[in-house]
């Protein structure tokens, strides 16, 4: 039986405590710090929005997980980043002269989990802190599950590895399990007892089946011999029926075929002779050499020709260069000729000299007649001005009469020019001509030679044509080509005549070797074949038809055998039926172990309880009684597990039947009772209180105040409150509190 020792009342006095909440992210809240925190009663005081209910979301979401959105619930996320922070944990005593010694943990998000030292946690979990540690107005209406919820956390302090509450619903999760007829329940023993019957009924199914297929067996094995001598049997009628089939195809075949050859050679022949003399007549058309003529010397003529057509169009093209030039030279000639003979233009020359030597002469005189009185006016004035402007005319009527002196003694150089041009282009026209002389008569030479080499090589009927040379070179290529298809269609006929001649000697061999194949002599006439074949006929159908019967009897067995073969065999069931005993044994076994382990865990928690819980609700009564000014002084279960309140009076009420505040006080006592009790559960985590005590009267509220202040030497408090004198009142009941200003 396990022993169960009680809770200790006192708090274990190096239980770490929170001494700071960093919170790096979270809601409204970044890079912000608070603390330091004590191990007793602290205080968050603020106005709304001053971040009180953020800041208790943060702790619990730091703890076990940051909420998941659903529906329109403030879950605290932050658009720009992660909800991330941690918790930092101090020892409650050190040694003197020594430093706390910091433990931290941490979360940024929910897959990475909870870093840092996890022992902090290990002793609580979501489902509790949930229920009894982060305490506000709304759940303080109602404790769930208050029974299971008060033996978890009685027997959680028991001193074993686990609570036996919780040992207990997992016994009773196995024992249900073994009766249980869902598809994974592997030990169930209704599903045990069930595969134990359906495996003896197997069992004998699988006998019965194993000695109707060993008699069908023995049959299938008489018939196999039978079998294999009749299809051998009616193998050899088949081939006897097959060869005589053959041979008769084949002689119809090749009788008809060898006509048809017969036709085909007569054809053929005449078709060769019809080619050949094509050909004979093509090459008569165009001659021999032009017939035979091969590629390479056919573009050696071209090349030949192309060289004869450059030759004769360099001397077209001089030719027509010389009659040009001659033309131009002469008509050159002409124009200077008519030009040097015109009258009315030497006149007109004549005359304008005449004009040129007057002026030459009269000017002089003019200036000279002006400079002379002007020069002796100014002398007898003695004007240097008058003096020097008739020197300068009498100068300047020098300098023109000396160069009309030397205009009229200069011969008229345009007479001597016109008659220079006009003898050079006389000779000018007179080289021409002789070169278009010579220039004909290269042209009359290359003509002759052009058709000297035409006859040379074999061209003689484009008579001296280049052109015409050409296209007969053309005109020889086509009827080449055509010479070539007549001799391709002779050989082509040729060859299929040989071809013929060739398949009918195949044919007489084929039909030898048919009527060998078949054991029958050349000498055996269509007739006698079909007689033979049809007898062979008759009696491969007779034993064919036999054969079938024999064949269906046979497949049905060897079907029925290879069904037979997929079935689970006798002595595999028999090891089925034997392991499925042994896990019905085996199962019993440990049924029988776990009613005894729920048997003793029963009387363990009972014993517990029977201790403990009296202790809790003796707690909560005294705490309800100074919440509620001793109006209500007695909280206990009923017979049926309800719970209930009692006063003075005898007065007994179930919490439905009780007002908001009174109700939310009832919860309260019984949530600090159950933390006071057991205090193995979350020993390192704090009590997280957001305004609980705003439904409370000013009196219960002083009477909750003292409560929490002496739950607050068992456990870390941390209240978070904007009223001014819920706040006055906490630190009357506790003038030891942390306060804190947010």
């Amino acid at each position: 039986m396990v022993t169960i020792r009680p809770a200790l009342i006192e708090p274990e006095p190096r239980s770490p405590y929170v001494a700071y909440l960093n919170v790096v992210s979270f809601g409204a809240l970044a890079a912000r710090t608070i603390g330091p925190l004590y191990p007793g009663m602290n205080i968050l005081y603020g106005p709304n929005e001053a971040g009180k209910t953020t800041l208790a979301a943060f702790v619990a979401g730091v703890l076990f997980g940051w909420e998941e959105a659903r529906g329109r619930k403030n879950t605290y996320r932050t658009e720009h980043a992660e909800r991330s922070g941690s918790l930092i944990f101090l020892e409650r005593e050190v040694a003197e002269g020594g430093k706390p010694q910091a433990r931290e943990l941490s979360r940024v998000r929910n897959a990475d989990g909870l870093k840092g030292d996890l022992t902090l946690v290990s002793d609580i979990d979501r489902e509790t802190f949930r229920t009894m540690f982060y305490l506000t107005s709304d759940e303080l209406r109602s404790l769930r599950h208050t029974t299971d919820i008060t033996s978890k956390l009685l027997t959680a302090g028991s001193g074993t590895g686990r609570s036996p509450a919780h040992s207990l619903e997992q016994v009773q999760e196995k024992i249900a399990s073994y009766f249980s007829t869902a598809a994974g329940a592997e030990h169930s023993i209704v599903r045990l007892n069930a595969q134990k019957e359906d495996l003896r009924r197997q069992v004998t199914q699988a006998a019965q089946e194993a000695e109707r297929l060993r008699k069908l067996d023995r049959e299938y094995h008489e018939l196999a011999p039978e079998r294999q001598a009749m299809s051998e049997r009616l193998a050899g009628l088949n081939r006897r029926v097959e060869n005589l089939a053959a041979c008769q195809a084949a002689v119809e075949k090749i009788g008809g075929e060898r006509e048809a050859l017969e036709r085909e050679i007569q054809r053929l022949r005449k078709e060769e002779g019809r080619a050949t003399a094509e050909k004979e007549g093509l090459e008569d058309s165009i001659g021999q050499r032009l017939a035979h003529l091969k590629s390479g010397e056919e573009r050696a003529l071209r090349d030949k020709i192309e060289e004869l057509e450059t030759r004769e169009a360099k001397q077209e093209h001089a030719l027509e260069l010389s009659r040009s030039n001659a033309l131009t030279s002469q008509a050159s000639y002409e124009v200077l000729v008519e030009t040097y003979d015109d009258k009315s233009d030497q006149r007109r020359t004549h005359q304008s000299r005449q004009i040129k030597i007057a002026l030459s002469v009269i000017l002089p005189l003019v200036f000279l007649v002006s400079g002379i009185p002007l020069f002796i006016y100014g002398r007898s004035r003695a004007s240097l001005t008058y003096m020097a402007l008739g020197l300068a005319l009498i100068l300047f009527a020098l300098l023109l009469a000396a160069g009309a002196v030397l205009l009229m003694l200069r011969p008229h150089r345009d007479e001597e020019s016109q008659a220079e041009r006009v003898k050079d282009a006389q000779w000018v026209m007179l080289q021409d001509k002789k070169r278009l002389e010579a220039t004909v008569r290269e042209s009359e030479e290359l003509a002759q030679s052009i058709a000297a080499t035409l006859d040379e090589l074999g061209l003689g009927e484009a008579e001296g044509s280049l052109r015409r040379a050409r296209s007969l070179l053309d005109e020889a290529k086509d009827v080449r080509a055509e010479i070539a298809l007549a001799s391709q269609k002779a050989q082509a006929a040729r060859l299929r005549l040989s071809e013929a001649q060739d398949r009918l000697e195949v044919l007489n061999a084929q039909q030898a070797q048919a009527f060998a194949k078949a054991g029958l002599d050349e000498s055996v006439d269509e007739e006698t074949l079909a007689s033979e074949l049809e007898r062979n006929s008759l009696l491969r159908d007779e034993l064919l038809s036999t054969f079938e019967s024999l064949n269906r009897r046979f497949g049905e067995l060897e079907q029925i055998l290879k069904e037979g073969r997929n079935f689970k065999d006798f002595d595999q069931l028999k090891l089925e039926s034997q392991q499925v005993n042994t896990r019905l044994n085996e199962s019993l076994d440990d049924l029988a172990r776990l009613l005894l382990a729920r048997r003793l865990l029963e009387v363990s928690i009972g014993t517990w309880e029977s201790e403990s819980q009296p202790e809790v609700y003796r707690q909560a009564s005294r705490f309800l009684s100074l919440m509620t000014a001793g109006h209500w002084t007695s909280v206990r279960l009923s017979e049926e597990g309800n719970l209930q309140v009692s006063n003075d009076a005898f007065v007994t009420r179930d919490p439905l039947h009780l007002s908001m505040g009174t109700c939310q006080q009832l919860y309260l006592s019984l949530r600090i009772a159950l933390l006071i009790t057991a205090q193995n559960v979350g020993r390192s985590i704090p009590i997280l209180a957001d305004d609980i005590l705003v439904n409370f009267d000013s009196e219960r509220r002083k009477g909750a105040a003292l409560a929490l202040a002496e739950l607050a030497r068992h456990r870390q408090v941390i209240l978070f409150s904007c009223h001014q004198e819920i706040v006055e009142t906490l630190r009357e009941a506790d003038p030891e509190a942390k306060l804190i200003n947010l």
